[in-house]
Formats: C-alpha cells, structure tokens, sequence
C-alpha cells in the first residue's frame, strides 16, 4: 500500500485521468455521431481534458525522476558501475510524458 500522502495524490490523478480522458473522449465521438452541432461546453471539456491529461502526466514523470534521481545519486556514491542503470531508471518517467502528449493530442483533435 501506498504510504506518502502526495505519492497517493499523484497515483490516484494519474489513475482518474486515465480513466476519465478516454471516456470524455468517447462521449464526444457519440455526441458528434448523432449528426447535430458540437456544443460550446463540449469543446471546452474537450480541450480541458486534453490540458489534464498533459498536466497531469507531466507532473507524475517530475515526481518519479525527482524519487529515482535522489535514490540514484545515492547509489552512484556507493556503486558507480551502476550508471548506466541510473540513466535508464531516470529516462523511462519520459514515456509517461510521451503518452499523455500522446493522449492530450488525440483528445484535442478529435
């Protein structure tokens, strides 16, 4: 179980956005399929979702190499074989970037 309060801040942001992006997404392909106009509000919860996901996954990539660069520049003090470990460990939070990128574009030019 998760113990730090802001860890379980951002776990469960990132768990909500994933959850929530797509089904906003959705909802707005099956409103667009009924034939009438998008709506105003439908744009603007378009385009907020796309910002959250962005936001939200950017903020999760910056704890995560925050937490694995400290605990890395620990363990290169200690071990300094271990840098090429320490480089891939603090380069993979990227692609938690990359896909809400990813997701933020899908969402806004649906």
């Amino acid at each position: 179980m998760i113990k730090n309060k802001l860890a379980k801040v951002v776990f469960g942001s990132a768990f909500l956005t994933t959850m929530m992006v797509p089904a906003m997404a959705l909802a707005e392909e099956a409103a667009e399929a009924g034939g009438a106009a998008p709506d105003w509000r439908a744009e603007v919860a378009r385009y907020a979702a796309a910002g959250i996901s962005m936001a939200v996954a950017a903020f999760s990539a910056g704890y995560a190499q925050a937490k694995i660069g400290s605990a890395g520049a620990g363990t290169l003090a200690e071990r300094p074989e271990a840098g090429t470990n320490i480089i891939v460990l603090q380069a993979l939070p990227e692609i938690i970037v990359l896909l809400g990128f990813v997701i933020a574009f899908m969402v806004g030019t649906a």
